[in-house]
């Protein structure tokens, strides 16, 4: 069975992007825009993999992820930013973050590290 990876993010671009390149890897991909659509899909469907952007409109990737926890939703998490540095430190108050990425991120870095964290 196909591990199931969720992608969210607000830009078009970084989504698509995402989402080809996880296809091509074997994944299968569902997308949300902002943190409220993930919340959705997160509590119809189960996901192997979170990449979630930090800055969402709605409901922001911290928020996601403090909700999930009060939720009891595990699922492992990659954090997106443009101000990685900034949300290193906070992001380690989460065990469900398992990497926090800079934007723009290199495309290989992100198949190896997805690999290694769910096969």
């Amino acid at each position: 069975m196909k591990k199931e990876i969720l992608v969210v993010d607000d830009q078009p671009g970084i989504r698509l992007l995402l989402q080809e390149i996880f296809t091509n890897q074997g994944y299968r991909v569902t997308t949300a825009k902002t943190g409220k659509e993930a919340l959705d899909e997160l509590n119809k469907s189960s996901y192997d993999l979170i990449m979630l952007d930090y800055k969402l409109p709605v409901v922001d990737g911290v928020e996601v992820i403090q909700q999930l926890e009060r939720d009891k939703i595990e699922v492992p998490a990659i954090l997106m930013s443009g101000l990685a540095e900034d949300i290193m430190k906070e992001s380690q108050n989460y065990d469900m973050v398992k990497k926090v990425l800079a934007k723009p991120f290199n495309v290989k870095d992100v198949c190896d590290y997805t690999k290694s964290l769910i096969g």
